[in-house]
């Protein structure tokens, strides 16, 4: 668990909810659930800053800018929730046809 400096918040990261993942990329093959998930799904040991505001980061980004989460409220335990933003993740695309190659391999094999 992250130790928190004043003014900090708990954050965790969740799988895309429907506002994240609609509209967002999905070869044909692939399930749409493959889409919603994000790379850092599960990390809760996350410690996010609020501006002078109060107001905390609406995104939250990993590699670089490539893995982008969105800011989605507070779960029942206070922390701040962020959600996989497939749509605003560049990295998306690539991943995604890395899993379609997946799910072909599989079906090929599974034709055999």
């Amino acid at each position: 668990m992250a130790t928190l400096l004043r003014g900090e918040v708990r954050a965790i990261l969740q799988p895309a909810g429907h506002a994240q993942y609609k509209g967002a990329y999905c070869p044909p093959g692939v399930p749409y659930r493959e889409v919603r998930r994000g790379p850092f799904d599960g990390k809760a040991d996350i410690a996010v800053r609020p501006d002078p505001n109060g107001e905390l980061p609406r995104h939250m980004t990993f590699g670089g800018g490539t893995v982008v989460y969105e800011y989605d409220g507070r779960d029942q335990q206070g922390r701040a929730v962020y959600r996989y933003a497939p749509r605003l993740s560049p990295s998306h695309r690539t991943v995604m046809n890395g899993v379609a190659e997946v799910y072909a391999e599989h079906t090929l094999k599974g034709n055999r």
